[in-house]
């Protein structure tokens, strides 16, 4: 049997690997979890274990993969909690754990907590979850089990501890539907399964007394010996009745022994301890508001009561909450309308390149379809007669109606544009580094010195202090874009080209638009943050003379990046060059150059191995400033070159869609937010050529 009900977002523990730190890259990994079992209780309800399947299948990782938020102990408020985010698709499953690269943020709050990461002092992590789909079985004399087969997790806090998971239930917030698939459910003949759907409160975990502990010990010889002593009291008055003798004559009774005053204090102590502490701790799980069990603990109610009242607060509230009806979708099934307008885009892609978009077999019944006919179909789906119309109304209806029309013709013009931006080749990628922006404020990129020399320490001699020098670069990310609109007239003259060719060549745009930017840096030579400009004779990267590409000029080359110093002018970093940067004009010699050797005529024209190793980049852009110069660069793995920053979950191309106000039709924005800058010279040489 299933059964719909509303669950608030969980929480569970997880921890941090302090191991992966990667200090450069501000970045730490997380084991998000592990899909331990642990044990849940819902409030007058039987406890339940819950079980988080990390079948591949049954987790859905969109919203991690997406960027999302590192948070600080679950604060959801405030954006200085968010103190990191999600590295976009780094989540992932491995042998049954779930595992995510976090990277830190870079502002002066966040500092201390990323240095307590770094040395280990913080390794706790929460995640927050929902669940969409629990399977529920019930062992042989065990408790049900609650095993979570289509869930989400969309966001991980770092914690101080690891989190009880009673406390992950009190997060506030919307609660979402949650299907709860009973095995062997018992059914009346003739009756079918129903699905019903209910609110119910966030559950959590139930302390259960352990009937052998102090606590209740105490309690439970208190209950017996008040039993005990009434049972005496009235044996003994029945005693004394029947006792043979003068009928004036009693027998004294016994003296009771004196209360010990100490031990009645200290149990009416701790029961009120008790009191409190439980009605605080209902209302608290039951996300009500303090002032409320403040009011209880005042007025002095009782344990049961208090549940009455808290039950009954609860129920008011849940009156009040607004939620969110949601189609039950069984596991691994997808919604028709979703379905038929994938097949739809699919269709119009194929039209537009068979190679590229193979024709799926969902939407072979729409091939050879045109646009208007499309469009036609679309309105009959959401119930619009198009019987009558022109087919200038039926394009009219179709881009301004809730038919799934323009989110189709959104889906084809995105994916066109983003195949042909994914295609543009960009040469600059292999020597410089990417990263991600948080916003569009200036980045300060800090240019590390060497470390320095280590010095002799003589007997019960001191160890002398060192400093690090620095160099700072600065850079930010600017939005480029251009909107694009799709007309009534296209679909009336079926222009398929007007939403995917246009849209291709946009994303190819897109793509030259980065490499002039990053390009630009190596042809313009910006002045660095010292004054100096980036290939300089005082930067120690710039030939004296210029000279042809040959075995000699590299090897000149190579060596003056071995020598170059750190920023103490003193320490040799020994930099090993990785690229050979060429115009196109020199394409064919830098290839030539580092081809395998044959056999020379003369030892003297052989090429060395430690050069052969070079990789050529051949970029056509440097043929405008020069087509002689060349130059050499490091991996940025080594020493930073140039940087490049796209803004954190909107790398590449991105588009966005809405029906046009200044057009009749549907306008598609294309948008870029890029970056780049040199941020150290010393990985960087050129070679003017001759």
């Amino acid at each position: 049997m299933d059964t719909m009900i509303e669950l608030p977002a969980l929480r569970r523990s997880a921890e941090l690997a302090p191991n992966t730190v990667d200090n450069d890259a501000r970045t730490v990994e997380v084991i998000w979890s592990a899909g331990a079992r642990v044990r849940r209780a819902r409030f007058f309800c039987e406890p339940y274990d819950e079980e988080l399947s990390l079948d591949p299948a049954h987790v859905r990782l969109e919203r991690l993969n997406a960027g999302a938020p590192f948070l600080k102990v679950h604060e959801i408020d405030t954006l200085d909690a968010v103190i990191g985010s999600v590295v976009p698709g780094s989540a992932r499953i491995e042998n049954g754990r779930g595992i995510a690269l976090v990277r830190i943020s870079e502002r002066a709050d966040v500092e201390p907590i990323w240095r307590d990461i770094q040395a280990g002092h913080i390794r706790a992590v929460s995640i927050g979850y929902q669940v969409h789909r629990f399977d529920i079985s019930k062992p042989d004399g065990g408790r049900e089990l609650w095993r979570a087969v289509d869930w989400t997790p969309f966001e991980i806090s770092a914690v101080p501890v690891g989190a009880d998971p009673a406390a992950g239930f009190r997060a506030k917030g919307e609660h979402h539907d949650c299907v709860l698939h009973r095995r062997d459910a018992p059914t009346e003949q003739g009756a079918s399964p129903m699905t019903e759907k209910t609110q119910t409160p966030a559950p959590t975990e139930e302390v259960v007394a352990d009937p052998t502990s102090e606590t209740a010990a105490t309690e439970e010889t208190t209950m017996t010996d008040e039993k005990t002593g009434a049972a005496e009291a009235q044996a003994h008055a029945t005693d004394t009745r029947s006792q043979p003798g003068p009928s004036n004559q009693r027998s004294a009774p016994a003296k009771p022994e004196a209360p010990d005053t100490e031990a009645v204090a200290t149990h009416a102590r701790e029961a009120e301890r008790d009191r409190v502490s439980t009605i605080y701790d209902l209302a608290g799980r039951l996300n009500l508001e303090r002032s409320f069990a403040e009011d209880l603990v005042k007025r002095g109610v009782g344990v049961d009561e208090a549940r009455r009242l808290i039950l009954d607060q609860v129920v008011a509230k849940s009156d009040e909450t607004r939620t969110f009806g949601q189609v039950s979708v069984p596991l691994g099934g997808r919604d028709e309308r979703i379905t038929r307008r994938d097949a739809v885009a699919n269709a119009l892609l194929h039209r537009y390149s068979p190679t590229l978009f193979p024709l799926e077999d969902a939407a072979r019944q729409y091939r050879g379809m045109t646009l208007l006919e499309l469009a036609r179909e679309s309105l009959g789906n959401v119930g619009v007669n198009t019987r009558g119309l022109s087919r200038d109304e039926v394009a009219t209806r179709a881009l301004h109606s809730t038919s799934d029309f323009p989110e189709i013709l959104a889906a084809v013009t995105n994916k066109t544009l983003r195949q042909a931006y994914e295609a543009y080749p960009r040469t600059f990628s292999l020597f410089c580094r990417q990263v991600l922006a948080t916003d569009f404020k200036a980045m300060h990129r800090v240019q590390l010195g060497e470390a320095p020399q280590l010095l002799e320490v003589g007997e019960s001699g001191e160890f002398k202090r060192g400093t690090l020098g620095e160099s700072k670069e600065s850079y930010k990310v600017k939005t480029y874009g251009r909107v694009v609109a799709i007309t009534r007239q296209t679909l009336i003259n079926d222009d398929l080209d007007a939403f995917t060719r246009i849209p291709a060549m946009y994303g190819n745009s897109i793509a030259q638009l980065e490499s002039d930017v990053v390009w630009g840096i190596i042809t313009a030579n910006p002045a660095m943050a010292d004054g100096t400009a980036l290939f300089h004779a005082n930067h120690k990267n710039l030939a004296g003379t210029g000279a042809a590409l040959d075995v000699s000029s590299v090897g000149a080359a190579r060596a003056a990046m071995a020598k170059q110093t750190g920023l103490d002018k003193k320490t040799v970093l020994n930099i090993r060059p990785a690229f050979l940067i060429v115009p196109a004009a020199l394409e064919l010699k830098a290839e030539q150059l580092v081809a395998q050797n044959l056999v020379p005529a003369q030892s003297g024209n052989v090429v060395p191995q430690s050069i052969r190793t070079l990789a050529p980049i051949s970029e056509p852009r440097l043929d405008a400033a020069s087509e002689t110069a060349w130059y050499l660069a490091a991996s940025p793995n080594q020493i930073d070159t140039i940087e490049y920053a796209y803004l954190e979950g909107q790398q590449g191309a991105y588009i966005e869609t809405r029906n046009g106000f200044d057009v009749d039709g549907v306008e598609i924005k294309c948008r870029l937010d890029f970056g780049a800058k040199a941020i150290d010279w010393r990985g960087l040489y050129k070679n003017p050529g001759a």
